[in-house]
């Protein structure tokens, strides 16, 4: 009987120690370095009477290539290069192999301003040290798996033979790029696309890296942008502001000369725009700057004024570019016969009142003041709505994420159908004068003229601000989104020329809008 008692004590005392694998990643989890710990305590556990799913270790010999499949969707490739470099000494034929899939809750994203270059860069660790910033990604890994890859005892890197890793997915996806883990000192980490290169076939979507590590597919990816490059754009908006605060006076002098020689509600409208999107520029400016200059510590009121100013002249000025494009419909729609009383007046109530009844609601809420804008390196502050405030966040999203959107999307379709009104009017008058000599000779002339009136159109639609969408996934995109619209009152200054010029050569056009004779103006 006491023997029976002393084998049972031995055999409890020898399970407790004995390192399961279906253990190893939940008691390395409770450190910080939990990756870390994994990589230690995997290659040695032990499976157990029952086979663990979607989990491979095995041995596998270092001279030759090494293929497994830790799930149906998963494949690995490693070159016998590799398993070589895994090895602990010369005299190691045999490698532990170990592939298999974690999900991705385990893998915490450090935020932006905690990612630092490592202190130690000669290092040798399982994983890549990051060197550029430029590698960082943000976005949703695919399957919500991360493929992990464990070979031998010694680190993996720089392999001239890369590790090829397939994942397959049923569902198409779009923007896939391949990252891999790299563990921070507290416990988080970020996602890398350091050394490793991406083939997406559709159906598959094959990464070729260097090392080995933790693998996952970020869908969607969100480019983080180094302290370099939110530099240059931060200079280029202040000089595009500043470019178009410049023009943008210019364009209301142009279009108030126009509007005492021939008045018409079109000119007017275009004032109006003109005017917010000074406000709008000017504010951005001043919101910028007052912090800068003054470096408050405490959110005084004439940031909470500056705050207020700057979303107030952001939704004039999209309300005025939804109102020109209403404008443009009942040109398009309701030609003829068209009496609104004091028509212009009713828009500025809408143009103007709108935005003003919207910032006193907000302003009552308190949630104007000082803006933390995060980069990787930086914190940028400015006088807007107040950061983690949740009126603030509300506030936000509706007015200047949802609100625009739907205004941009308004105006996209009333431009698709200025293009299809004047390809029918192209195509009529092609059928009254297709025995006319001129008519090869006009038609590159009018092609043009059509372009340059679909693109001036654009601009005073909002439609450059629809390219915030990639700047999500390019960092092109973010430049060319940034040139754009802060350029946009240079681009509304070339459109006052334009409508000046063709005052001057059609003084009895019933219409400031190009290319569209069939448009009549909107009577008292």
């Amino acid at each position: 009987m006491m023997w029976i008692f002393l084998v049972t004590l031995s055999w409890l005392s020898t399970a407790q120690a004995i390192n399961w694998c279906k253990d190893v990643l939940r008691e390395c989890h409770l450190h910080n370095d939990w990756t870390r710990c994994y990589e230690r305590r995997i290659s040695t556990c032990l499976q157990g009477r029952q086979h663990m799913p979607n989990f491979i270790l095995q041995l596998v010999n270092s001279s030759q290539e090494a293929e497994v499949y830790p799930t149906d969707m998963h494949r690995v490739h490693i070159p016998s290069s590799a398993l070589q470099r895994s090895r602990g000494n010369e005299s190691q034929m045999e490698v532990v192999l170990v592939a298999t899939v974690i999900n991705s809750t385990y893998f915490t994203v450090s935020r932006p301003e905690a990612i630092k270059p490592s202190p130690n860069h000669k290092k040798a660790t399982r994983r890549m040290v990051i060197h550029d910033q430029r590698d960082h990604m943000q976005g949703t890994v695919m399957g919500g798996l991360v493929l992990a890859v464990l070979a031998g005892s010694q680190p993996v890197g720089n392999l001239p033979q890369p590790i090829e890793l397939t994942f397959t997915q049923t569902q198409q996806m779009e923007n896939r790029t391949c990252v891999f883990w790299q563990e921070l000192d507290n416990g988080t980490g970020i996602w890398s696309t350091y050394g490793c290169n991406t083939n997406d076939t559709g159906a598959q979507v094959t990464c070729s890296c260097n090392h080995l590590s933790f693998f996952a597919v970020l869908v969607n990816p969100i480019l983080s942008v180094d302290e370099t490059h939110s530099t240059n754009l931060s200079y280029i908006t202040y000089i595009g502001s500043a470019l178009s605060v410049v023009f943008t006076v210019m364009s209301l002098i142009i279009y108030i000369c126009l509007q005492q020689r021939r008045p018409e509600k079109v000119i007017g409208l275009h004032m109006q725009l003109s005017g917010a999107l000074l406000c709008l520029h000017l504010s951005f400016l001043l919101c910028c700057f007052w912090v800068w200059l003054f470096n408050e510590d405490d959110e005084g009121w004439v940031c909470l004024f500056l705050g207020l100013f700057l979303h107030w002249s952001l939704m004039a000025t999209f309300c005025w570019m939804a109102l020109e494009g209403f404008h443009l419909y009942l040109l398009l729609v309701q030609v003829f016969n068209i009496y609104i009383r004091r028509y212009l007046l009713k828009l500025s109530l809408v143009g103007w009142g709108l935005p003003t009844l919207i910032v006193v609601v907000c302003g009552s809420l308190g949630v104007y003041g000082k803006y933390d804008a995060k980069n990787q390196n930086s914190t940028v502050q400015m006088c807007w709505m107040r950061s983690e405030f949740t009126p603030s966040l509300v506030v936000h999203y509706i007015t200047t994420v949802a609100f625009p959107c739907m205004v941009i999307l308004y105006n996209a379709c009333l431009l698709g159908l200025v293009v299809f009104k004047l390809w029918g009017i192209r195509g009529r008058s092609g059928d009254a004068n297709r025995s006319s000599c001129w008519k090869k000779a006009n038609t590159g002339k009018r092609l043009w003229k059509d372009f340059v009136t679909v693109l001036g159109l654009s601009c005073l639609l909002g439609l450059p601000w629809s390219l915030a969408s990639i700047t999500y996934i390019s960092l092109p995109g973010i430049y060319v989104f940034t040139i754009l619209n802060s350029l946009q009152g240079v681009f509304l200054f070339l459109w006052s020329v334009a409508l000046t010029c063709k005052s001057q050569s059609d003084k009895d056009s019933s219409t400031t809008y190009p290319s569209s004779q069939k448009m009549t103006t909107l009577n008292n």
